[in-house]
Formats: C-alpha cells, structure tokens, sequence
C-alpha cells in the first residue's frame, strides 16, 4: 500500500466546532468544471490537510494485535475515499462525512483481513453481535450469559451462535514456540504429536503376506528364514540343503518379485 506523505507540521486532534481545513477546499474543488486542472491541486490540498485527523481516528485503534502503520494506511485510503465521495450539496461538513468513511474502512479491514484464519463473514459480524450484547445481558441476567441466551436476544439457533464463538478463536494464533505454562514450561511445539514410524511398519507388514503367498514354497521359506528367523544365508544353506550362492540367487529373485507386487505390478 502507498504510503502518503504527511505535511511536517501536524494537528493531532480532530477538528470540533468549526469547519474542517478542507471542507472550503472541496467546495472550491466543486464548484471548477471538471477538467479544469486547479481541481486535482485542490483534492491534494484537502488530502494533505485531512492526514493529522486520519491518523488521530486510526490511533483509536492501536492495541488490538495489528501494527499501528498498517492501521494508518487503512485510514488513508478511507481519507482517500471520502475526498472524492465528498459532495458539498448534500454534507455540511467535510469532517462529519470522512469520519464514519473512515472508521468503516478501518473496521473492515480488521473485519476481513486481520484474521488469523478464514472465517465466513456471517460468523465473523455475528461473533461481533455477541460480544455487543455480552455485557448487557451479564447484567440483566445476573450471570454470565450462555449459548441460549443469546440465541433468543439474537433472534438466531443455538448452532450458529456456537460457530460465531469458536470463530473468535480464529482471530489471532499462538506461536508454536510459546510457554503456556510461563517460562521453562514445554512449549507448544513439544506438546504436539508425531508421526509414529510404526504404523508404516504395520502397514507394510500386513501388504508382505499375499505377496509372500505368491512365491513357491522353497523360495518362501527361505526369505521367512532370512527376513523373519534372522539366518544367515550360509545358515539357510544348510537348513534347505542348497548351497550358499544358490540360496543368493534365489533370494534376489524373491525379493524382485516382492516389490514387484507391493509396487502394484
């Protein structure tokens, strides 16, 4: 996102009881015919001089898990939108127009982008009812308010009511390297399971029996004998009554035919 360049002097509040700084801008912007170039002179002047109070509104919301920065550039574009979408016929202040443009586009922003996960927006804006209601319904009822409570205030079932909670969790993530616990407690990342080599084992045991099934009988015994008694080839030799080389060869072949089969051909 572009970044605006703000005039070096800089009014950090924003404006009450008077006339914005741009609004008389505006409306000189307004009244030029269209292509006549003093306009886009004038809707550089009202940007620039509406960046102090953009940047005061964005700073209402720091501290909510996105860098400040990011926030005031969300606020810029808001500015930017409500500069062109000022029309003077019909608002009687510039600053009472760009204000709401401008928290709106902020809250989308933390709406649709600052989530840690993808959430359904119906989930997100009810997620965002519940906690309005939260605390007036603590105090109505006396206690902290459960799924079916606010499924009737809502005027929604109880399942949606249950996403909407869970999808607050989708809002941020906790590193896989912190310490719930505190400091020298595991960390997430020892608290997680791992693959067990086992199971590959176990399914590759259970693929070897037809394919062993298909081999002749001789030739059968002597990769049991090999694989599964743990002999020697020259101790197989002598067991089947062949000799060592011969026992070689056939396991070589055996084995071909083996992963000829667990290979699928």
């Amino acid at each position: 996102m572009r970044e605006i360049t703000e005039p070096t002097v800089e009014k950090t509040e924003e404006p009450r009881g008077y006339p914005h700084p741009a609004d008389s801008l505006l409306r000189r912007r307004a009244a030029l015919p269209p292509a006549d170039p003093t306009r886009q002179v004038l809707r550089h002047q009202a940007v620039v001089a509406s960046l102090p109070a953009a940047r005061s509104l964005a700073r209402r919301y720091a501290g909510r898990g996105e860098p400040l920065d990011d926030i005031q550039q969300v606020a810029f574009v808001g500015l930017l939108k409500a500069v062109d979408g000022f029309d003077p016929a019909f608002c009687t202040d510039f600053w009472a127009y760009a204000t709401p443009t401008i928290r709106g586009e902020i809250k989308r922003y933390f709406r649709d982008k600052s989530w840690a996960v993808e959430v359904p927006r119906r989930y997100k804006n009810l997620q965002q009812e519940v906690n309005r209601c939260r605390d007036d319904l603590a105090q109505r009822l006396r206690r902290f308010p459960r799924v079916a409570d606010y499924a009737e205030h809502l005027g929604t079932d109880h399942e949606e009511i249950r996403q909407a909670i869970v999808a607050a969790n989708g809002y941020s993530s906790a590193s896989l390297n912190a310490q719930p616990g505190g400091t020298g407690s595991a960390s997430l990342t020892d608290r997680l399971g791992e693959q067990d080599p086992g199971f590959e084992l176990v399914d590759l045991h259970e693929s070897i029996h037809p394919a062993l099934a298909r081999l002749p009988h001789r030739e059968r015994r002597i990769v049991t004998l090999r694989y599964f008694g743990n002999m020697t080839q020259t101790q197989i030799a002598a067991e089947v009554g062949i000799s060592q080389m011969h026992v070689s060869r056939l396991l070589a072949r055996s084995l071909k035919e083996l992963r000829r089969c667990l290979s699928g051909g």
